[in-house]
């Protein structure tokens, strides 16, 4: 196991706090579902090299799965050892499942091999006392990013008041927004606000269906009679696991939006319906989300990142249908892609 870097900590949540690019790392596999090292360090390095200022790894579109084999630790090490070959600050945040017993275990690996934070998953046996309880043990090993995750991947429905408590401990640096649901996104800016730790706990997208229209504006909560403003700062998601080079240029214009660039704000607009159709058929919202992994390997394996579609679960596979979807957005929507970027690189990666 690597040894962890010394890291100052508060540099690396001044950069969370600032927002950026942080795509779900896929896990690269062989036809024989073994780990693909080379293909694996190629993603790592394709994520750093397209401006992405983060990587979230052992995370859904890792495939929940690996956290019951023997493949968590050397994938989790893998990305690491890799991002940190690189001459600039790379944000780690590992997935971090299961009840608190299975969490801190899992926090205290991602800690001894040099990683900053951990986005920590739901846990759809606990309460929601538990949840918080968990947070705060999890919390004594690294930061926590909390996550509502969709209940169509393994989520769950979560209360305003659930968010406020969250939010309002100290090793909470922000949170992952993904329900895929805009009363719950509202759920989870209310109770930021309400922790009043709006300036301290960074929220990140992971409505992969409202991607640009999360970042493009402020949001403005009405608490207890004050109006709070807060904004998403970035997105951790699994769209963002392909296009990354361009995901990185929609996430510095959404900044310029927000800072008051009407032209920036209709262009984006505009690109957010053709990102949310890319999505869906992507990630398979037709299928209720049965084929969101193998989509995005689709993706990886067309620009040459992937050598196949294969998932730790032989049954994880394209639906029926969606190979013709994901063609026509192909065709549909070239601005949206990061081809020439991926060719240019491609070798050099795989080396």
């Amino acid at each position: 196991m690597l040894s962890p870097e010394v890291v100052d900590t508060t540099s690396i949540r001044d950069l969370f706090r600032r927002g950026l690019v942080i795509p779900a790392h896929p896990l690269a596999l062989t036809a024989e579902r073994r780990l693909d090292e080379r293909r694996q360090r190629a993603l790592t390095r394709y994520y750093v090299e397209a401006g992405a200022g983060g990587l979230a790894v052992g995370v859904h579109t890792t495939q929940f799965a690996i956290h019951s084999t023997d493949m968590l630790a050397p994938v989790l090490e893998l990305a690491a050892e890799t991002a940190r070959g690189y001459d600039r600050e790379v944000v780690m945040v590992a997935g971090v499942t299961g009840p608190t017993a299975q969490a801190v275990a899992e926090a205290e690996l991602a800690a001894s091999l040099g990683y900053h934070m951990v986005l920590l998953s739901p846990h759809r046996e606990l309460t929601e006392d538990a949840l918080i309880e968990r947070a705060r043990a999890v919390g004594e090993v690294l930061p926590v990013i909390g996550f509502y995750l969709q209940p169509a991947v393994g989520g769950r429905t979560l209360s305003r008041d659930f968010w406020t408590r969250l939010a309002s401990i100290e090793s909470v640096a922000g949170i992952k927004v993904a329900p895929f649901n805009r009363y719950r996104t509202l759920d989870v800016l209310h109770g930021v606000c309400r922790a009043g730790r709006e300036h301290e706990v960074a929220l990140y997208t992971g409505n992969d269906d409202h991607i640009l229209a999360d970042l493009i504006a402020p949001h403005r909560v009405v608490v207890d009679g004050r109006q709070v403003e807060v904004e998403f700062v970035g997105g951790l998601l699994g769209q963002w696991a392909v296009w990354v080079r361009r995901a990185v240029e929609l996430l510095e214009e959404a900044a310029r939006a927000r800072a008051g660039d009407d032209a920036a704000v209709r262009r984006l607009l505009i690109l957010d319906g053709h990102l949310t159709d890319a999505n869906a058929a992507i990630f398979d919202v037709q299928h209720g989300f049965h084929g969101c992994i193998p989509g995005i390997h689709e993706v990886l394996r067309r620009q040459g990142l992937l050598a196949g579609r294969w998932c730790l679960d032989p049954q994880e596979e394209l639906s029926p249908g969606q190979l013709a979807e994901i063609d026509r957005i192909w065709a549909a929507y070239p601005w949206l892609r990061d081809d020439d970027f991926v060719a240019e690189g491609l070798d050099r990666w795989l080396s």
